[in-house]
């Protein structure tokens, strides 16, 4: 197999377990910051929807990445299943970062995604909100990369 046909488990159809393990696989690649390895869990064809912006293919989504990471410093995100069934999962997210002039956000969101029989990611869709914050009002507060173990969830943070 090569990396465009490589199976990413878990696969489904997801029991709540492996769409539990499914989220945060999902949230440690993005607390990456690497849109290349971030990009290999995704279909080669696959199909975006994040705020007003439509990337298809993992070249374009390496490129929106790329962007994002550019402009969201300091990027902090935990994700939460919220849903599954067969294929699918419904996520829940909340993220932390900063622009380069210091301002604080955390962004909210939804996210529907969509799997191949081989556990790659082929239609994500994304509704976000930003919502300025001191930064004083921050709550993410580990050492960029993954999120330990360790640290609360959405839920247990109110949020």
């Amino acid at each position: 197999m090569n990396a465009s046909t490589d199976a990413r488990p878990p696969l489904p159809p997801f029991t709540r377990e492996t769409a539990e393990l499914k989220v945060r696989l999902a949230e440690d690649g993005w607390n990456s910051r690497d849109p290349q390895r971030v990009s290999l869990v995704y279909t080669p064809d696959s199909q975006w929807r994040n705020r007003a912006e439509f990337p298809a293919g993992r070249a374009q989504i390496v490129e929106f990445l790329t962007r994002k990471w550019a402009k969201e410093l300091d990027y902090r995100l935990i994700k939460e299943l919220w849903a599954f069934d067969l294929n699918r999962i419904a996520v829940r997210f909340a993220y932390e970062w900063h622009d380069d002039s210091g301002q604080w956000y955390r962004s909210y969101g939804n996210e529907n995604w969509q799997f191949d029989a081989n556990g790659l990611m082929e239609l994500r869709y994304a509704s976000i909100n930003d919502l300025p914050i001191k930064e004083s009002e921050r709550k993410f507060f580990w050492p960029l990369g993954r999120r330990p173990d360790d640290h609360a969830s959405l839920s247990e943070l109110g949020l």
